[in-house]
């Protein structure tokens, strides 16, 4: 199974940056640059660009340009794995879903390393927009090793994932989060119903089973304005 081009760009960027050919703070060359070089449109660079900045490997500074990030001041979060549908649930509203993509794919490099993938192996990605009371809440791109989740249905999936695990005598164990705040892209406020540029706030998370296999990696963007993260120490 091939992989996007995006993918391929994503990993060569990625793989780039590993090797110090641009070091963090520095900015890498321009979209029209980057296309020409990798020889791919305009909205395909854009894409691949996009996913590692999602992943948090690069950031964008508006008027500015496109920079490798820089390591931010972390305070370590402990708190139990609870699910979206859990979560809504518990506000005492009704959580739904809208899948924009399903597919099974070759992971990309890092996914490859936050699910401690072989080489070879699958992944089901998803794309979803989740609401609370019909109000888009977040977007999230859910990556899944696919052993894992071949014998479900697309629904047991999509409807709740934690849920078809524990239902399966599969549970839920830690989860390693990173919490960031951004800009809406165009498309990210297109499907949240907001304006772009609007405040959201970004989460990355590599969520473990009991017995310490990592299975979902998640990339989760906000409406800052309908949602907060609440920590008690």
């Amino acid at each position: 199974m091939r992989s996007p081009r995006y993918i391929k760009i994503h990993n060569e960027i990625k793989q780039m940056i590993e090797a110090g050919k641009w070091r963090v703070g520095d900015r890498i060359p321009s979209e029209r640059v980057l296309a020409l070089e990798f020889d791919v449109s305009r909205m395909t660079l854009r894409q691949a660009v996009q996913t590692l900045v999602d992943e948090g490997i690069l950031e964008r500074h508006v008027g500015s340009g496109t920079y490798v990030s820089r390591q931010r001041v972390q305070e370590k979060m402990s708190s139990g794995v609870t699910s979206f549908t859990e979560l809504t649930e518990a506000q005492g509203k009704v959580p739904s879903s809208k899948t924009v993509t399903y597919k099974v794919a070759t992971p990309s490099l890092s996914e490859l390393e936050k699910l401690h993938l072989k080489e070879g192996a699958k992944v089901l990605r998803m794309e979803r927009i989740r609401y609370a009371d019909g109000r888009p809440i977040c977007f999230e791109v859910a990556t899944v090793p696919y052993d894992l989740v071949a014998n479900y249905g697309r629904e047991e999936i999509t409807a709740s994932l934690y849920r078809t695990l524990e239902a399966n005598d599969l549970q839920i164990g830690k989860a390693q989060q990173t919490i960031s705040a951004m800009l809406a892209s165009e498309r990210i406020a297109e499907y949240l119903e907001l304006k772009r540029g609007a405040a959201i706030l970004r989460l990355r998370q590599v969520t473990f089973l009991t017995d310490g296999r990592p299975f979902e990696y998640v990339r989760t963007q906000y409406a800052a304005n309908r949602f907060e993260f609440y920590l008690e120490k």
